[in-house]
């Protein structure tokens, strides 16, 4: 008796416990170890005030990136181009806290947190939000959550369109054009019905088009390379890890290192801050996500265009021709 089926039984016995402890590694260890990891923030006023609220938060090592303006309208538009994600400012009324909710509202939470610890008790800390959350997502959540169906969008296209055995061009367009059918969809659910992104609504549309086709080009360029293995590899980055990594739901700066920076080389991850660039920022510090996104489109629809790869399942395979006989 052929020892084959026992064999993949075991091997399935054994994988499944060990995918479960992967996926549950990358979705719950960064989630519990989140804290302030040269978290960019701001303080502004006069030059010994300021620099002793720079020594405060310099106090915990590693947790502050302080940048240091002369005033609170020099914070308040550096919190707006994205530089930093609040500031304290020192004013005769006393300390006012900067913050921007819709850039996170977890890290405006820490900050107010940490700077009601660091005055004396009666002191009152006036708060700003200069980029207000919209009121259909006041904390933040249903923007985090949008990158999970995102991912799996674009993780379908690219397994459908090999498992179709879609070649060339024709894979191309049909990776291209499944994207933008999903980013106009969602930019109807997102903006159009919950409110959840207030931007330009095309803008919006198309960085959640460009974030579907990086993901799904590729994984059809994986798959193209590395034949149907290649669709696991691309569920392993995008999902497994692109996910959890993103940091949307928080902030990079907020993960364990270097999870942040991993998650914002992934589309999961550009394209959740590129959606926030668009969509309360008015397109500042989108330039990274961009070319992010950029490269994995590039990469993937290269793959699917020029790599040779074996025929799937659902392709016939081509039987080989004879020599033609001479003489």
């Amino acid at each position: 008796m052929s020892t084959a089926p026992n064999r993949r039984a075991v091997a399935v016995i054994l994988l499944i416990p060990l995918m479960v402890t992967l996926a549950l590694w990358a979705f719950t260890w960064p989630a519990a170890r989140i804290a302030p990891r040269d978290l960019p923030v701001g303080v502004a006023g006069p030059a010994s005030a300021a620099q002793q609220l720079e020594q405060r938060f310099e106090r915990r090592d590693g947790a502050f990136d302080v940048h240091r303006f002369d005033d609170e309208a020099a914070a308040s538009t550096a919190i707006e181009d994205r530089t930093v994600y609040g500031a304290l400012v020192v004013t005769p009324q006393g300390p006012h806290l900067l913050t921007a909710s819709a850039a996170s509202p977890v890290v405006s939470q820490l900050l107010r947190e940490a700077v009601t610890a660091s005055v004396p008790e009666d002191t009152p800390v006036r708060v700003t939000d200069v980029v207000a959350a919209p009121p259909g997502d006041p904390r933040g959540s249903a923007l985090g959550a949008s990158v999970l169906p995102l991912a799996l969008a674009g993780m379908a296209a690219g397994a459908v369109v090999t498992l179709m055995g879609l070649r060339g061009a024709r894979a191309a367009v049909t990776l291209i054009g499944a994207a933008a059918l999903v980013g106009l969809a969602a930019t109807a659910v997102a903006h159009s019905w919950l409110g959840v992104v207030t931007g330009d609504w095309w803008t919006e549309a198309g960085v959640l088009a460009l974030t579907v086709l990086a993901i799904g080009s590729a994984v059809a360029g994986l798959a193209a390379l590395f034949g149907p293995r290649g669709i696991g590899l691309g569920a392993l980055l995008m999902v497994l890890l692109g996910n959890p990594f993103s940091g949307v739901t928080s902030a990079p700066e907020l993960l364990p290192e270097p999870v942040g920076a991993i998650g914002q080389w992934l589309p999961p991850g550009a394209g959740g801050s590129l959606l926030r660039s668009v969509a309360f920022f008015d397109g500042s510090a989108a330039g990274a996500a961009v070319l992010t996104l950029s490269l994995w489109t590039l990469f993937g629809l290269a793959a699917v265009l020029f790599a040779r790869r074996a025929p799937t399942p659902a392709e016939p395979v081509e039987p080989a021709r004879e020599p033609a006989l001479t003489g």
